[in-house]
């Protein structure tokens, strides 16, 4: 037996209070009651047909980063990622990285013929796979000091908010009608930042003020590491609710809170630091206390380690997946999760296959080197189209009328009477009429 699964204890200890609250969350908040009424042409009621209704999506979005679109050294590998991400995914998270939109200044990289950098593709790029594949595109580091230019560097504090002014609008003009999601601040704590800018106390403020008058129909969304939102007090006075407060009291449009999960532990410490994050009682009092500020939650960035191809550390990898996965969307106020890699051996701050260095070291992806799915791969999808689906088959009443509780998404609905069949796709919401009239 792996010795590792003594980090699951919380989960055991806690059982019965996690799967009342995952039972009762997803019944609550994630399905809901539909009526499908038939008619003929004439506006009459059609009773005793037959329909079928067969979920095709969801409206919840979950994904992953799409920092490896054509990067890979091998056509095959590059395939291979578009095939396992379009299969799983309905969310991509873009890299609007400064340093490497516009690494040199007045020069950026946003069309798909750009200078290629690596783990940054270039965002028209990304746009064309996800409209191809129906996946909902989610921009990722508008203002991240951390990874601003470095001819920024030097800049003064006016220098710095021109040149942010001037991004801004050149991705609203481009993008802002492709991408709802728009992130705008991203890790605060840093103890020194890139530019004067930084640290200065209207960062989070200005910028997302600024963010609001060039994104003004798009979500805004202020995202933290992961030790703020799930391993502080559980208080009002945390410093990741307290500053958000702090920054809504001042008038910033923030719409979202952005909660990043990436489990960055060595293997020996593993049981030690992951305390907070493997507890079913803590990870939903976080999530309620956040609910407090009125704001749906995104898990942002996910990154659970399986340290190791062996099969039990991959089967454990999954296990926890679907344990958070479970837990998460239970949860009213979330609304995304994005795991961060899906390859292993592509990670960041690590050569390519290097499993030893940087962010590589964990295996913390859901498709191995070889661009073969592992178990948490899997877990993830049966997630989404198999627990959580809705297929059924239904008669219209007297009235024309047949009812079904379902999770929300698109389906397809076939229906047959008096030898005719029609087909249609309908988009069940979760503040819907939800209220489907269907002409044989």
């Amino acid at each position: 037996m792996n010795d590792r699964r003594k980090i699951l204890e919380a989960f055991e200890q806690n059982k019965d209070y996690m799967e009342e609250r995952i039972q009762s969350g997803i019944e609550q908040n994630r399905k809901g009651y539909a009526e499908i009424c038939v008619k003929d042409a004439d506006g009459n009621a059609v009773p005793d047909a037959k329909i079928s209704i067969t979920q095709k999506s969801h409206d919840f979005k979950y994904g992953a980063n799409l920092f490896m679109l054509d990067e890979f050294e091998t056509e095959e590998k590059n395939e291979l990622y578009k095939k396992y991400f379009a299969d799983a995914f309905n969310m991509a998270t873009l890299p609007f990285y400064w340093d490497a939109t516009e690494p040199e200044k007045g020069k950026t990289r946003y069309a798909k013929d750009s200078e290629k950098v690596y783990r940054r593709p270039p965002i028209d790029l990304c746009i064309d796979f996800c409209e191809k594949h129906d996946i909902e595109p989610r921009e990722h580091a508008l203002a991240y000091d951390a990874f601003f230019p470095n001819w920024l560097k030097d800049a003064s504090i006016n220098e710095v908010k021109q040149a942010l002014d001037k991004r801004y609008k050149e991705i609203s003009d481009r993008y802002s009608d492709k991408i709802p999601t728009i992130e705008v601040t991203n890790e605060m704590e840093w103890a020194n930042g890139k530019t004067a800018f930084y640290t200065e106390p209207d960062y989070v403020e200005w910028c997302f003020k600024l963010a609001e008058k060039y994104f003004p129909a798009n979500q805004l969304v202020i995202n933290e590491w992961t030790g703020l939102p799930w391993a502080d007090r559980c208080m009002s006075t945390d410093k990741y609710y307290s500053y958000i407060e702090a920054n809504m009291l001042k008038g910033a449009r923030i719409d979202a809170i952005g909660m990043q999960f990436h489990m960055f532990y060595r293997a020996e410490d593993e049981y030690k630091h992951t305390r907070p994050f493997y507890d079913p009682v803590k990870l939903y009092s976080h999530m309620d206390l956040y609910a407090k500020l009125g704001k749906p939650i995104q898990v942002t960035e996910v990154t659970i380690p399986a340290y190791s191809n062996d099969p039990e550390d991959e089967a454990l990898q999954a296990e926890i997946i679907e344990k958070l996965y479970s837990i998460w969307f239970s949860h009213p106020n979330v609304e995304q999760i994005i795991y961060w890699n899906l390859p292993d051996g592509y990670a960041a701050f690590a050569p390519q296959g290097d499993m030893t260095a940087g962010e590589n070291y964990y295996y913390g992806g859901l498709l191995r080197f070889d661009m073969t799915p592992k178990p948490a791969y899997y877990a993830i999808k049966n997630l989404f189209e198999k627990k959580w689906h809705t297929e059924d088959a239904l008669t219209s009443d007297n009235g024309g009328t047949a009812k079904f509780k379902g999770f929300y998404g698109k389906y397809d609905v076939k229906i047959e009477a008096g030898g005719k069949t029609v087909s249609r796709e309908i988009s069940f919401r979760k503040n819907g009429r939800n209220h489907f009239e269907i002409v044989l």
